[in-house]
């Protein structure tokens, strides 16, 4: 996606610019989660987190990003991302990812979180999201060794483990003053490493996970990832700065240390 586009790594100062961003996305994010039940539309729900955006002087850097026409992208069972919210009503069992963001005096945050409504439908609906949670955090903590941003997909594919499918075409991606920037961020191992990860290097990492294949297609609507095989997917994201210091995830409320000291990994005191 990205090429050989140079790769901008961040002041002190202009992470903690981006940490405003990153607090109203998590702001937004948490009031659509504690929205979710069944019978709600996903319309519903998209208004709610455009209340908290506005409210928290923000804008949407979803809403109008090539012509996409809501605040968030709300993605339902076997709609990987990208899903546009409607009038569909959610039911007990369905499995939502809600991926969003903002921009706040310039910089953007990103991130994403899969949830079940109500009780879960099986098993393995729960394993799903779980598994490709922990492979987020997986994919993150990878950052803090200062290797290459190629070992963030090696983390990730170890923590998945070969149960679930890791959802080909779609990856992470750099963040700063805009919403998508060099480098890619892979969710899978590959022989091209990447470049460096060292202090200022800001990314969006995000795997998408399914219970079945990872093939994907596009529906009519020309945004809508739904997985080709019919089975159910989840999508977790979060923006993440690395540190001199250590590594600040700017869209959890924690910086991301509750998380992240699992894995040894220091979190910077704000």
């Amino acid at each position: 996606m990205f090429g050989r586009e140079r790769v901008e790594y961040k002041t002190p100062d202009q992470v903690l610019a981006m940490r405003k961003a990153g607090l109203l996305t998590y702001a937004a994010l948490e009031s659509v989660r504690g929205a979710l039940r069944p019978g709600i539309t996903l319309d519903e729900l998209d208004a709610i987190g455009a209340e908290v955006i506005r409210a928290g002087g923000g804008t949407s850097n979803f809403l109008g990003y090539h012509g996409y026409p809501k605040t968030l992208c709300i993605s339902v069972n076997e709609v990987v991302v990208h899903g546009i919210p409607g009038d569909t009503e959610l039911a007990e069992g369905d499995v939502v990812s809600v991926d969003g963001g903002c921009v706040v005096d310039g910089w953007h945050g990103d991130s994403a979180f899969t949830a079940i409504v109500g009780e879960p439908k099986d098993a393995g609906d729960v394993d799903l999201v779980e598994i490709t949670r922990q492979a987020m955090w997986a994919g993150i903590a990878a950052l803090d060794a200062r290797g290459r941003v190629g070992d963030v997909g090696a983390a990730v594919e170890d923590a998945v483990d070969g149960r679930l499918g890791i959802v080909d075409g779609y990856t992470g991606h750099g963040i700063g003053r805009a919403m998508h920037m060099a480098p890619e961020v892979l969710n899978y191992r590959v022989r091209e490493k990447g470049p460096k990860v060292k202090p200022g290097l800001v990314l969006a990492i995000e795997p998408m996970c399914t219970r079945g294949g990872v093939e994907t297609d596009v529906l009519a609507d020309e945004w809508t990832v739904v997985t080709s095989d019919g089975t159910r997917a989840a999508h977790w994201e979060h923006t993440v700065a690395v540190l001199e210091e250590g590594l600040w995830v700017l869209t959890a409320p924690d910086g991301g240390a509750s998380e992240l000291a699992a894995f040894g990994v220091r979190v910077p005191e704000e």
